[in-house]
């Protein structure tokens, strides 16, 4: 998925002096890298005032800002991590990137869905690698928590051994990694959610984990195409072992929210606000089932409402990306202060005192925003 190319954050002059009509004009990827060059060049704006201590909260052990982060996707080659950062992110994870370079799948491979302010992608995990990632990471001062997203070469041998290596390269770099084997777009790669599968690729990567000098906590990013009694075996996997986390979810690969729409018959993943409802469903079915396992929620938050129902379904932190498509550079402080308001609406003081107060109502269907 190519946010700039979509609806860019060049919706913001000081980014810029490309318009956004120009940039809609343009193929999908070269938009993409002109936004990316404009954020490494320092053009994107900064966060002018901290974040206010109701959004304060952790997650695995770290210190959040605030619970929003950027997902993975936008930044495959970890090339604007720390101006991501500066804009206000509580998170940015980067990636995913795979052991050796990777040029993806072929072009056009990003679609609209203009009508469902939905996107379908089937990139494939085009990336420059692990050496390109880490050389650009090491000594950079990032302040959110950095995120690496790890995958697999989708010609490898072994899928597993291509996840070990991203353990190995980044777990004293990264202050969390995510395994991702979630992604449509690499045949046979959602395989790996399968119980025997799943045992391998966890007992590898948290046995490389155990080997580092630090203690990285790791997340494993999983589908939200998964049925109830895929969640139970992924759930009895996941709770055997000293995993840190989950994210849910990645995209979809159904189409019933697009159905008839344009673009909608693209093979791919699909994301965005199409994908709000059923990634929240699954996100409260995952918490049903996890207890207090941490949980990233991912898919589909596309205003202030939608990012507090993410929380309310389980959600300790969420990651958006499509969002911003469709919203504007100004969709992550507008989320920001639409989850303060939530708090205090609630006679709350922080924003972990939503987690998980309608997981039940999301997990049956019965919510929505």
């Amino acid at each position: 998925m190519i946010l700039s190319a979509l609806s860019p954050l060049l919706r913001i002059p000081a980014l810029s002096d490309i318009t956004q009509q120009t940039l809609l004009k343009m193929d999908a990827e070269t938009a993409h890298g002109a936004t990316i060059t404009a954020l490494r060049l320092g053009l994107a704006p900064e966060q002018s005032h901290p974040d206010g201590a109701e959004l304060h909260t952790t997650l695995c052990g770290l210190d959040l800002k605030n619970p929003v982060g950027m997902a993975a996707g936008f930044d495959k080659n970890a090339e604007v991590a720390r101006p991501l950062a500066l804009m206000g992110f509580g998170m940015v994870e980067i990636g995913t990137v795979t052991p050796r370079p990777q040029v993806g799948n072929p072009k056009p491979r990003l679609f609209r869905v203009p009508a469902a302010d939905g996107v379908i992608n089937r990139m494939g995990f085009n990336n420059e690698g692990h050496e390109a990632a880490f050389a650009r990471l090491k000594g950079q001062r990032v302040p959110a928590a950095l995120g690496v997203n790890i995958g697999a070469n989708k010609d490898s041998d072994d899928f597993v051994a291509d996840y070990v290596l991203g353990v190995k390269r980044f777990a004293d770099l990264a202050d969390y990694l995510t395994a991702n084997i979630s992604s449509p777009n690499t045949p046979g790669l959602r395989n790996l959610q399968a119980d025997e599968a799943l045992r391998r690729l966890l007992g590898e990567i948290l046995a490389a984990r155990a080997k580092a000098k630090t203690r990285v906590p790791v997340f494993l990013k999983i589908a939200p195409d998964l049925d109830e009694k895929a969640l139970d075996g992924i759930a009895k996997v996941v709770l055997a072992t000293d995993l840190d986390g989950l994210i849910v979810s990645n995209t979809t690969i159904t189409r019933d929210a697009v159905a008839g729409m344009e673009n909608a018959t693209e093979t791919g993943g699909l994301s965005g606000k199409p994908l709000f409802d059923l990634s929240t469903q699954k996100l409260a079915q995952v918490r049903q089932r996890v207890g207090h396992l941490p949980i990233i929620g991912v898919g589909g938050i596309h205003s202030p409402q939608s990012a507090v129902a993410k929380i309310e379904a389980g959600a300790n932190a969420i990651q958006l990306y499509s969002a911003m498509v469709f919203g504007g550079l100004d969709m992550l402080d507008r989320l920001k202060r639409g989850l303060a308001a939530a708090v205090r609406a609630e006679g709350k003081t922080n924003i972990a005192q939503l987690v998980g107060t309608k997981t039940d109502d999301w997990a049956k269907g019965r919510a929505t925003v």
